[in-house]
């Protein structure tokens, strides 16, 4: 079964530097796509669930337009159970942070601008690479 990481972002720069970084790390071994906003995200998500791909990994912002980044992470995780969701944001609240902790929707957190040696071991070691 084919494996996909999604990238989500409001910031186009923000995706592209995801993108090139896990093409870097972990080339052709996953399908990697992207959303500029949660609800694309799950539009995104669906399509490849549908399509028999399965989604292990979600990288999103917080602070995007329409539903925030712990929201998105906690319907994720309602839907998609298996998924590890990865919070990469430089303006989430506390409280946010901690309520997706408290759902269980939060696999690991960091901060931007992130280290890319870091972001990419953090990965790794989520995927058992």
């Amino acid at each position: 079964m084919k494996k996909a990481i999604i990238c989500v972002d409001d910031e186009k720069i923000i995706i592209l530097s995801l993108v090139e970084q896990l093409k870097e790390r972990f080339g052709n071994k996953y399908i990697y796509e992207t959303a500029m906003s949660a609800d694309e995200a799950l539009m995104v998500i669906d399509e490849l669930v549908q399509s028999s791909v399965n989604v292990i990994l979600v990288i999103s912002d917080w602070l995007m337009e329409g539903m925030k980044g712990d929201e998105f992470l906690i319907k994720v995780k309602e839907l998609y159970p298996g998924t590890l969701n990865i919070m990469l944001t430089g303006q989430a609240p506390k409280e946010a942070i901690e309520n997706t902790e408290r759902q269980g929707a939060l696999t690991a957190y960091m901060e931007k601008p992130w280290n890319k040696e870091e972001l990419m071991n953090k990965i790794s070691d989520l995927l058992g690479e």
